[in-house]
């Protein structure tokens, strides 16, 4: 039985080369999405093994429509495939329930290994999770006090770590003195009680800290 998926990519030649990329193989694309509404609805509609998309699109969010799609009761597998692993990015993965995350640099054998293993890979499973591996352990960090409550401008500062910046870009950014980037950022660390900017990036976007 082939294992049905939907592309998502807003790019046609990207997803172009996807239909190429499975061809003759025991992967079936049975319909493909250009924009996160069409993958949304187009999931819905097929029900697919496993939903293959890119990290962003102009309409929105594709993390934001897994999550939505969990809720309606997909129960699919989820793999994003980007051209890069920034952080923020693979803590909203990691946050909404994507199964796993690959570079689009990744060779045809290692894709067809991944998308036919998570198909059938028993639920949580952490195999083939790619990229979000470098995340997972933190993501599920256990917590027993709540966490300490940020500032608005803590938020904002954190925010613009979770996107890679350095402490001078997001003093251009917010307008404020490097000094002054420099303590909100130890406030932030301290009150989440986390040890480097990326641990802060991740935890932020788990407990939904980043506006």
């Amino acid at each position: 039985m082939p294992t049905r998926i939907i592309i998502a990519d807003s790019q046609p030649v990207v997803r172009a080369g996807l239909f190429a990329f499975f061809q003759n193989t025991d992967v079936q694309i049975v319909d493909d999405a250009q924009s996160c509404s069409e993958l949304l609805e187009k999931t819905l509609a097929a029900s697919p093994d496993l939903i293959m998309t890119d990290a962003a699109f102009p309409d929105g969010s594709p993390f934001d429509v897994i999550v939505e799609l969990r809720n309606r009761g997909y129960r699919g597998r989820a793999l994003v495939l980007a051209n890069d692993a920034r952080q923020f990015e693979l803590a909203a993965a990691r946050a909404s329930g994507v199964d796993s995350y690959l570079l689009k640099r990744t060779t045809r054998s290692e894709l067809l290994t991944y998308v036919r293993a998570l198909a059938t890979a028993p639920p949580h499973s952490s195999v083939y999770a790619g990229e979000l591996n470098r995340v997972s352990a933190l993501m599920t960090r256990q917590r027993v006090e709540p966490l300490s409550p940020l500032t608005i401008r803590e938020s904002q500062v954190l925010r613009h770590i979770a996107l890679g910046l350095s402490n001078k870009e997001i003093a251009q950014s917010m307008k404020l003195s490097v000094d002054s980037v420099k303590e909100h950022v130890q406030n932030i660390m301290r009150k989440l009680e986390v040890k480097n900017r990326t641990q802060a990036a991740v935890l932020g976007i788990r407990e939904k800290l980043i506006p």
